[in-house]
């Protein structure tokens, strides 16, 4: 988890040089502070004892308009993206400490038509280091969080209400999530949901450029592809034991509906040293490979944001003797996509709302 933390602030200071540089044209930019107050969601019974407040998250928002140049900025409504800097105050100091967020986000404008009063979806992936987690001797009671370095999820649906050219207000509500994806044990993670607001400033106010061209380089080169994608992660099969290996092997077919919009189906592979120990306990042969392989059909959609993808799978496990997990999985995740096919990929496959593991992979798409 302490390389996803530094891939993501590498990935936001990116973000800020990308922006600087020609990934978004908009010659202005915006600071937005941001303050939230929010509560605990206790999914599970024996976090009871954590929640003993409200929580307050305290960003500071480097944001970049986009212009309109380019063709993934226009199918998405001309969407505002940066980087969120913010302090999480989960109203327990003994045992869950304080959150610090490093993770870059991208607003996208749901209505189409520009209104005075119009309604945004914040999509945020980035890290959260952790000044308090599970430690045996110290800490026993924090079974949410068992390492420094998590990953942090955030959505939030806000309003976007001018109050002059330079100035906007934006109160909305916001869900967050940290854990480290099952990498370290224990890790029931973190959900909060709250209310908060904004005020948006325009600090550079420079007038807006011309458009002369637009770029469609992201633009879909056929209507049907084929993705090949094979991923590594580890799992903490228990508090203070030993990481087990994951890998899965991908194949899928995608139907590029927009641009911005992918359906498809695939198949996926999967083997699992936690899942073979699994199969040793209960006395089931493990003598080849094909035994300790368990596998499965998938549904699939993407949200697509130029070169960025953001995948949501449901697949059912179809060869296990036993069922640890249950029968279904599920992933969500972030991908690049290259021009020529290549796909880097990072990813988190839960069963229902349990993590299982995040994995890293590498992968490529035929369009066809």
């Amino acid at each position: 988890m302490r390389k996803t933390f530094f891939i993501t602030f590498l990935i936001a200071l990116r973000t800020i040089v990308l922006s600087q540089n020609g990934l978004v044209s908009n010659p202005n930019w915006y600071i937005k502070p941001y303050a939230n107050f929010a509560g605990i969601i206790q999914h599970r019974s024996s976090m009871g004892n954590l929640i003993t407040g409200y929580p307050k998250t305290y960003e500071l928002n480097i944001v970049k308009p986009t212009l309109g140049d380019r063709l993934w900025q226009i199918e998405n409504n001309l969407p505002e993206i940066g980087v969120n800097l913010s302090l999480v105050d989960y109203a327990n100091k003994k045992e869950l400490g304080y959150g610090i967020i490093v993770a870059p986000f991208v607003e996208i404008p749901l209505n189409k038509k520009e209104r005075t009063r119009r309604l945004y979806l914040r999509l945020c992936w980035g890290s959260a280091f952790m000044t308090k987690r599970f430690d045996l001797r110290e800490n026993q009671k924090n079974g949410a969080i068992g390492s420094i370095y998590n990953s942090y999820v955030q959505f939030k649906w806000f309003w976007q209400i001018p109050i002059n050219k330079n100035v906007r207000f934006e109160p909305g509500f916001m869900f967050s999530h940290v854990s480290n994806g099952r990498a370290q044990s224990p890790n029931l993670g973190l959900n909060i949901f709250g209310v908060g607001a904004a005020f948006n400033f325009n600090i550079t106010k420079k007038s807006i450029p011309t458009i002369e061209k637009i770029d469609s380089s992201t633009q879909n080169k056929s209507r049907h592809e084929l993705t090949f994608l094979n991923s590594y992660g580890v799992n903490d099969g228990e508090i203070l034991g030993r990481k087990y290996l994951t890998a899965c092997m991908s194949f899928g077919y995608n139907y590029n509906k927009r641009n911005t919009h992918k359906f498809g189906v695939g198949f996926d592979v999967f083997y699992e040293q936690n899942y073979v120990k699994d199969l040793r306990e209960s006395n089931l042969p493990t003598d080849n490979a094909f035994q300790q392989l368990r596998y499965g059909p998938k549904i699939c959609y993407s949200y697509n944001i130029g070169c960025v993808s953001l995948p949501l799978e449901m697949g059912a496990y179809i060869n296990q003797p036993i069922t640890p997990d249950g029968s279904f999985y599920h992933k969500i995740g972030v991908r690049y996509l290259g021009k020529k096919g290549l796909m880097v990929a990072f990813g988190l496959r839960t069963h229902w709302a349990v993590a299982y593991c995040f994995d890293y992979g590498i992968g490529y798409r035929l369009p066809l």
